[in-house]
């Protein structure tokens, strides 16, 4: 008698353990400070900033300290294991977000743009949290698992700039009292994570045991994964870091639609999570990745048409729906490449290579504005995705090959 697959997902959601809910939650609680500074960084940096081709360096140097600080985290999280990791870059957050408010009181663009370095760097234990999702589950619902992770980001959506609305005035200096606020959401954050447990023991084998990161990394798996995830935030930061100095600025839409496109943005990066597994078992990997491809291209022809509201809206609805897909097919592809005791090696290797992609075009993003305005950007992305289209056809068959979960 054939399975109900209605009754095979809410089986599969019940065998979901506690770990992963509890991870999801502070995920939404700890990633809050990127949708904060993805909406009021480049707002701050234009009129803080000493010229307007440096707008968009705090908000780039968040990425460049998630990517500078993905290999030595990955030493720490083998030394020390997730939950101490977590913990300490928790506070970590909270010392950043302080100093945030800090040097807008005190009109330092240098502290606010140090403030930022270390947020991007806390914000490399958020990042991880994906993968201690995937060593909670069995691998049958290593998708699942990883979809609830990132549907958590749907209330990072919304914590994130609501903290930064309502702190707006909330002392003094403007924004100061945002990050202010900002602090008590990490904090929640660091008390639910206290509460987690490795469910895989620290390393036992030798530093270095294993491949040669050379070998593992020149696997056609660990390519189209990588490639897949860095992508997938490339193209994603070049629009995303852009819109609210190009929608706010210089086409003239007020802060609160400004603010509505963000949240959509971010929510549509996180709410197809909960569509993810059904869509995989379907498409499998070189479908899933396609169809992120797909919206991605659509998404550059609908910026490219106009700069009213509505063209703003749905290409970073769609922007957002097709990083998803990317970002989470590498995710989970990932571990094919690798065996259990190289993966701290492999995952931070991985994350570095992504996050300095994204590192590079967020830095890219605001010269690429200053001089070539809205319409530079959508075309700077065009390489970008026609690149990864070509090597996604080459290793399609490969694909194929991996047992689908």
């Amino acid at each position: 008698m054939p399975r109900d697959p209605d009754s095979s997902a809410a089986s599969s959601m019940r065998n979901i353990p506690g770990t992963v809910w509890r991870l999801t939650i502070a995920y939404s609680l700890m990633m809050a400070g990127t949708s904060l500074m993805v909406l009021l960084a480049g707002i701050i940096g234009v009129e803080f900033a000493p010229t307007t081709e440096l707008a968009t360096l705090p908000i780039a140097l968040v990425v460049v300290g998630l990517a500078a600080s993905t290999l030595p985290t990955g030493k720490l999280l083998g030394r020390f294991g997730r939950r101490r990791v977590f913990i300490a870059y928790g506070f970590l957050a909270v010392a950043a977000a302080l100093a945030a408010a800090w040097s807008l009181a005190t009109d330092t663009f240098a502290g606010f743009c140090g403030a930022a370095l270390l947020m991007g760097w806390a914000g490399a234990a958020g990042h991880q949290y994906r993968f201690a999702a995937l060593e909670a589950v069995p691998a049958e619902l290593a998708p699942k698992a990883t979809s609830i992770l990132l549907f958590g980001g749907i209330l990072a959506a919304f914590i994130g700039p609501e903290i930064a609305v309502r702190g707006r005035h909330l002392l003094a200096t403007e924004y100061a009292g945002s990050f202010v606020l900002l602090t008590l959401s990490y904090l929640a954050g660091i008390v639910l994570i206290s509460f987690h447990r490795d469910r895989i023991r620290l390393e036992t084998t030798p530093e270095g045991a294993g491949r040669p990161l050379r070998v593992i990394m020149r696997s056609p798996i660990v390519i189209v994964a990588v490639c897949a995830a860095a992508i997938g935030y490339g193209v994603m930061s070049l629009l995303m870091t852009a819109t609210p100095i190009s929608m706010h600025t210089h086409a003239g839409h007020s802060l609160e639609s400004t603010k509505f496109v963000i949240q959509s943005h971010i929510a549509a990066m996180y709410l197809p999570s909960l569509l993810y597994a059904g869509l995989f078992r379907r498409l499998g990997f070189a479908g899933m990745l396609g169809l992120g491809l797909a919206l991605y291209l659509l998404c550059l022809a609908l910026a490219a048409r106009d700069t009213d509201f509505l063209n703003y809206w749905s290409a970073l609805v769609l922007l957002g729906i097709g990083w998803n897909f990317l970002f989470l097919s590498g995710t989970n592809l990932l571990p094919y490449g690798y065996r259990p005791h190289e993966r701290f090696r492999v995952q931070s290797a991985n994350d570095f290579l992504v996050f300095s992609v994204q590192a590079i075009a967020s830095l890219g993003s605001g010269w690429i504005l200053y001089h070539w305005q809205w319409q530079g950007i959508i075309y700077a992305c065009l390489p970008f995705v026609l690149g990864f289209t070509a090597l996604l056809t080459a290793y399609r068959i490969k694909l194929k090959n991996i047992n689908n979960i």
